[in-house]
């Protein structure tokens, strides 16, 4: 299809991401109308706080991969390459250390269009050196006269509420994908049909309905030279069967049943939820690494990291005032940076930003995107990670230590510092008494 029409593509998918049932309480948003305005939930009063191997504070990335030959997959639209290359080597905390200040960049959809958004903020990302996850929807690597391939639960067979792509399309995307692989970004699964709401949405899926989106999703990946006939071009340069470990559902609906099936499927990750800006837990085995409620500047209420929320509580639509642009934008912006003090200088609790490839108010979030990446990736001991990076953090720390940080509110530093917080337990008077005693003089 051609550039207008994959814009368009983009847009219609990620204007369906809001149906939360916390509207009224958090001024979450709603999913758009047909006509492009969004279905704006009530402000209500903020939710607010509620009560990895881990870097040695100076971890840094690992070099680049030795170039290996590539071991094809299948029809060779993937292909093993050796190790991802610009990893971080995470080390646990030493007792008293301060853990790092984690910011996870993600986006939905993750489709190169004719807004070169994709290739634009992979240069941001090597510029700041900060890592991201993107979720690849399937259906931008189908063609649209292969749409009959996808077989959508509780749909029609070729149904998509997002579309399907063109030759052209599949080759920019796939072209964003490799080199952001390359670069040591993430690559996750946003699914296929983008399908929200009451009628056959997500939110009503059974767990061996989400295993079929899940195969699909992985499928359209795998054969995606054989289905565009792109035999010619390269391939992914991994095996995607290893390489997706996490997600992010449509319209953040269907979490409970997605997250049964992808635990039984190797998943490591689910960010699907709403949570606070506390330090995470395991929910059946994934990480449950969630959207998080954060502050609107000037409002008394917050909303969720991610740019539709923003857009819901300002315009309401797309295509709002003009002369309010930059407002919106630099209300987006400083609610991310506050929310990032906070935790910088309180808990260092992981703040979770999600967004999508978009230029909606003529562009203002991806503005806002990039400024805050600006300021906060390059401040010290703050870590710009991937979901699947900071899932490897979380899993190569005592989990004691993960527990006690959890117990701290949004916003809490430890009252007596990290290095209070985080010695060592001192040894019980039981036990101390039993060190270097003989056994022959135990009575």
């Amino acid at each position: 299809m051609s550039d207008a029409r994959r814009t368009t593509t983009v847009r219609r998918k990620a204007l369906a991401v809001g149906a939360l049932t916390l509207a009224l309480a958090t001024g979450l948003a709603g999913c758009s109308g047909s006509d492009g305005t969004a279905t704006k939930g009530t402000p209500g009063a903020g939710a607010g706080g509620g009560s990895g191997a881990g870097v040695g504070s100076g971890a840094k990335k690992g070099p680049a991969a030795a170039p290996q030959t590539p071991r094809l997959i299948g029809d060779g639209s993937t292909a093993f390459t050796g190790a991802q290359p610009h990893q971080p080597v995470w080390h646990k905390l030493k007792p008293g250390e301060t853990p790092p200040q984690f910011v996870v960049f993600s986006w939905d959809g993750a489709g190169e269009d004719s807004q070169k958004l994709f290739s634009h903020f992979r240069a941001v990302g090597k510029k700041y050196d900060a890592t991201m996850t993107y979720f690849l929807s399937g259906v931008y690597l189908l063609p649209e006269d292969k749409r009959e391939l996808y077989d959508p639960p509780q749909h029609n067979a070729g149904s998509s509420d997002i579309g399907f792509n063109d030759v052209e399309g599949i080759r920019a995307t796939v072209r964003e994908l490799r080199g952001a692989w390359q670069e040591g970004n993430e690559i996750g699964t946003h699914f296929n049909g983008h399908f929200c709401g009451k009628e056959g949405g997500v939110g009503n899926w059974s767990v061996d309905e989400w295993k079929s989106e899940i195969n699909q999703a992985k499928s359209f990946v795998k054969h995606w030279k054989t289905n565009a006939g792109l035999r010619a071009e390269q391939p992914l340069p991994f095996d995607y069967d290893k390489e997706l470990v996490g997600a992010r559902t449509p319209c953040l609906e269907g979490r409970t049943n997605f997250v049964r099936a992808a635990a039984q499927m190797g998943f490591r990750y689910d960010t699907s939820g709403v949570n606070d800006q506390i330090w995470p837990k395991k929910d059946l085995g994934l990480w449950d690494l969630s959207m998080q409620l954060v502050p609107v500047p000037g409002r008394a209420f917050q909303t969720l990291s991610m740019d539709y929320n923003f857009l819901v509580n300002q315009s309401g639509t797309t295509q709002g005032d003009p002369s309010q642009h930059r407002y919106w934008g630099d209300q987006m912006r400083d609610g991310l940076v506050q929310a990032f003090e906070r935790s910088y200088r309180g808990n260092r609790a992981p703040l979770i930003i999600g967004n999508h490839f978009e230029s909606w108010n003529g562009g203002t979030y991806m503005r806002a995107v990039e400024e805050t990446i600006a300021t906060v990736c390059v401040q010290k001991d703050v870590k710009c990670v991937s979901f699947r990076q900071l899932a490897d953090w979380l899993d190569a720390q005592d989990p004691d230590v993960i527990a006690k940080m959890r117990t701290l509110k949004v916003g809490e530093a430890p009252a007596a510092g990290w290095k209070a917080f985080l010695a060592p337990e001192p040894a019980t008077p039981a036990a101390a008494g039993a060190q270097g005693v003989k056994p022959a003089e135990r009575r």
